[in-house]
C-alpha cells in the first residue's frame, strides 16, 4: 500500500506540476536524456536487450507515455534490492527526483527542448558492453533451436589455444538469439580436472549470462585466471518459443598484460533438495557457503526460476555478528541482476554466508506453471533452483587451495 501510495503521489505531482507551470516543464535535451543515457541506455539500443532505442528524441518520443508508466511504477529501469540498501555500486534505482522529472515531462506533452542541451551519449562498441574484446570464441557450431517442446542443457567444449596462463580483465558472453536462450554459463576446465562436478560445482564458472545480467570487468587490482592448457566449456539452456532458429553463442574477452594483486573467483551457497509443496506460497529454503580463507567479496547474484518470490543473503563473521549484504523483496525471473557491491567486503576466514529463498507455487503466482505440482531441483524453468552465486577476490600469489568439495546436501528430500 505504501508503494502504490508513493507512485500515485508522483503521478499526481507530475501531473499538477504540468498544469501549473506550462513551459518551464522539463525537457528531453536538458532533464530527460541524461536520465536515460545514465540508467536506460546500455539496453536500449540497437542490438541490445531491450525491444526500442532511446539513442535521440525521435526514437524516444513514441514511447513517453510507457516510459513515465515503466519508471513511476518502477517497472524500469529493473532493480529490485530493497530499497534502504543503497551499497550497491551498479543500482539502477532511480531517484524519487528523477522520477518525478520523468513523469512531469511525459504529462507536460513531452518536449524536446533545445537540441543544443544534449548530452553526449555514451561510447560504446557496436555488439559489446566491454568495449573492443582483444579475443573472441564462439560455441563452435551452429545449434538448430526447435520451434517446440522441451531442450535438455546443450554443452560447447572450445579450446582457446592458450600456451601459457593467462589473466582476464573483463568478460562478456551473448546469445545469438536472445529471446530463445534462458541462460549461458562459461566454465573453465583445467588440464586433466573436470569442469563441473555432476553439474554442482560453480567455483571454476567464468561467466554467466541471462537476462539483466551484467557484463563482468574486475577492478584495476584484480583478473581472473585460465591456465595454459585449459579450456572453455559453454553450457547452454534453450527454450522454444514457436520459431526454429539458429544459435551460435560467443563469449568476449579483455586480455591483461601484467600479473594483478588479485585473483577472481566464483562461489556459491547452493541448496538442491527442493520440495515445494502444491499451492505453498511461501516455501522457504536455505543453504550456506562456509569461506575457508581471508576473502574479498565483490558482488551477489541471486538464482531462482518461475516460482522465486523473495531472496536473502547474510553474512556471519566468526565474532558471531551478521549483516544482511542483500535483500531482494520482490524477485523477477525476468531480470536475473548481480548487485555489485560499491565497498567490497573483507570476509575473514571462518565467515558463513547463509542466503535464504522463499518460492511461491499458489495461483496467486501469475508466471506459476501449475500450482498443483511438488516442485523439486530440476534444469528447466518449470522445476526450481535455488543457487546464491557469488564473486571475491583473493591475494594472486597465495597457495592453491585444496579442491573444492561438492556442495552440502542438506534440507529436505
Amino acid at each position: 500500500m505504501k508503494f502504490a501510495a508513493g507512485v500515485a503521489t508522483l503521478i499526481a505531482a507530475g501531473s499538477a506540476f504540468a498544469a501549473n507551470t506550462g513551459s518551464n516543464s522539463p525537457t528531453f535535451s536538458k532533464d530527460v536524456a541524461p536520465i536515460l543515457f545514465n540508467r536506460c541506455i546500455e539496453c536500449h539500443r540497437a542490438g541490445e536487450a531491450a525491444p526500442m532505442s532511446f539513442r535521440d528524441y525521435k526514437e524516444v518520443r513514441p514511447w513517453a507515455k510507457a516510459i513515465k508508466q515503466a519508471v513511476a511504477t518502477r517497472t524500469m529501469p529493473p532493480w529490485h534490492a530493497d530499497p534502504a540498501q543503497t551499497h550497491f555500486a551498479n543500482s539502477r534505482r532511480l531517484s524519487d527526483a528523477e522520477v518525478a522529472t520523468v513523469v512531469k515531462w511525459a504529462d507536460a506533452g513531452a518536449p524536446e527542448g533545445n537540441p543544443k542541451d544534449m548530452p553526449k551519449m555514451p561510447a560504446f562498441v557496436d555488439g559489446w558492453v566491454i568495449g573492443k574484446p582483444d579475443l573472441i570464441f564462439d560455441t563452435g557450431k551452429d545449434f538448430t533451436i526447435k520451434a517446440e517442446g522441451v531442450m535438455p542443457y546443450q554443452y560447447f567444449k572450445v579450446d582457446p589455444g592458450f600456451k601459457e596462463d593467462t589473466w582476464i580483465q573483463a568478460a562478456e558472453v551473448r546469445p545469438a538469439q536472445r529471446s530463445q536462450v534462458h541462460h549461458i554459463l562459461v566454465f573453465v576446465q583445467e588440464s586433466n580436472k573436470p569442469a563441473m562436478r555432476n553439474g554442482e560445482q560453480f567455483s571454476n564458472m567464468l561467466i554467466g549470462y541471462a537476462p539483466g545480467v551484467p557484463t563482468i570487468t574486475w577492478g584495476k587490482d584484480t583478473a581472473f585466471l585460465m591456465k595454459a592448457g585449459s579450456t572453455l566449456l559453454f553450457q547452454v539452456h534453450y527454450t522454444a518459443n514457436g520459431k526454429e532458429a539458429i544459435d551460435r553463442s560467443v563469449l568476449g574477452l579483455k586480455i591483461r598484460q601484467d600479473k594483478p594483486g588479485f585473483r577472481a573467483f566464483s562461489g556459491s551457497a547452493t541448496q538442491f533438495r527442493l520440495a515445494i509443496p502444491p499451492n505453498d506460497p511461501n516455501y522457504e529454503s536455505k543453504a550456506t557457503h562456509v569461506f575457508k580463507e581471508d576473502v574479498t567479496l565483490l558482488d551477489l547474484t541471486p538464482h531462482m526460476h518461475l516460482r522465486g518470490k523473495a531472496f536473502k543473503y547474510v553474512l556471519t563473521y566468526p565474532d558471531g555478528k551478521t549483516e544482511t549484504l542483500l535483500n531482494v523483496p520482490a524477485y523477477d525471473f525476468n531480470w536475473q541482476l548481480s548487485y555489485i557491491l560499491s565497498e567490497p567486503r573483507k570476509v575473514p576466514a571462518g565467515s558463513k554466508i547463509e542466503a535464504t529463498a522463499w518460492y511461491d507455487n499458489s495461483a496467486n503466482n501469475k508466471y506459476n506453471p501449475d500450482p498443483t505440482q511438488m516442485v523439486k531441483w530440476g534444469d528447466q524453468t518449470f522445476q526450481e533452483m535455488m543457487i546464491g552465486f557469488f564473486n571475491y577476490k583473493v591475494p594472486a600469489d597465495r597457495p592453491e587451495p585444496a579442491p573444492a568439495q561438492p556442495p552440502q546436501r542438506t534440507g529436505a528430500e
